[in-house]
């Protein structure tokens, strides 16, 4: 292949833009590495600050000391189970009602498709949605995590994908006596397969991040309470937390480097937490960026 003879002037604006970029994927990445290394580093370093570039004094008593809090593992099952299924359901109904306000068929169907979209910029209210979950009996109730399944953000990206799907090929499956059910779940739902995984993306961070619903609608005590609702309770109560793990005869004789600190503790329990999402992100990037852009962009 031909090597292509660059402008002097190109070739200056590529170095500034690798490196306006490489600068910026640090600037996105470091937070995530500083709690890291302070995770793993002495527990005396990290408390003091002396923690910054790389790890110092490396070990791991910290993720262990994490597993021996009473509800983290109840908690972190529930976090899973919300995510999981929270974004299957809201997934596969703002996908369906997107297919269908695609229709032109559809009665009043500007109507309707502003009706989902002008939640986007008004609701009712923190006090008047509590007093309707409390109604419908969604307090210390897993269903309040998965119950609301219509995203109208995703509901625009889905919509306008799916208008760009050819219309010969539902009405082949038509003529053949597919109904519109059958049509979404064995060609729309396939063919939409990027801005499926777009919406899914972002509905998983969402319900795994999501902690305020649990503050409002469980109790401390409830068996519901996610792993997010544990990192903003001990985040608050660190002091509390680091007398259950120390114990009150056994602090003396624990290495003071190894020895839990509020700072140590923070960082070992976001990593906790944000780590699933690190490693699940990759996975659905190959999707991202073509489904983002088709579904935003029609045409």
């Amino acid at each position: 292949m031909p090597r292509r003879n660059l402008s002097p002037s190109r070739v200056a604006y590529n170095v500034v833009a690798y490196l306006f970029f490489a600068l910026f994927t640090l600037l996105c990445v470091f937070p995530f590495y500083y709690m890291f290394i302070n995770s793993i580093s002495s527990n005396e370093f990290a408390s003091r600050g002396q923690v910054l570039f790389y790890p110092r004094g490396v070990h791991f008593d910290n993720y262990l000391e994490i597993l021996k809090i009473r509800d983290i593992g109840d908690a972190a099952l529930v976090s899973v189970a919300r995510t999981v299924i929270g974004t299957v359901t809201n997934v596969f109904f703002t996908s369906f009602v997107a297919y269908i306000l695609s229709k032109k068929i559809l009665w009043h169907r500007k109507f309707w498709y502003r009706f989902f979209i002008v939640t986007m910029y008004f609701n009712v209210g923190l006090l008047p949605w509590f007093i309707n979950m409390q109604f419908l009996g969604l307090t210390n109730n897993f269903l309040a995590y998965v119950i609301a399944v219509i995203n109208p953000y995703n509901l625009v990206l889905v919509k306008t994908y799916i208008e760009g799907i050819p219309a010969s090929l539902e009405e082949s499956a038509e003529i053949d006596g597919a109904g519109p059910v059958r049509i979404f779940l064995k060609i729309v739902f396939p063919l939409s397969k990027p801005i499926i995984a777009t919406t899914a993306v972002f509905t998983a961070v969402m319900q795994w991040n999501q902690v305020m619903d649990t503050i409002i609608l469980m109790p401390t005590t409830s068996q519901w309470n996610t792993l997010q609702f544990l990192l903003w309770r001990y985040l608050n109560e660190t002091n509390a937390v680091m007398m259950r793990l120390q114990g009150s005869g056994a602090a003396s004789m624990i290495d003071p480097s190894r020895l839990m600190t509020p700072t140590s503790l923070k960082m070992t329990i976001a990593m906790v937490v944000v780590l699933p999402i690190l490693f699940v992100y990759p996975f659905f990037q190959r999707f991202f960026v073509k489904g983002i852009m088709l579904g935003s962009v029609k045409g």
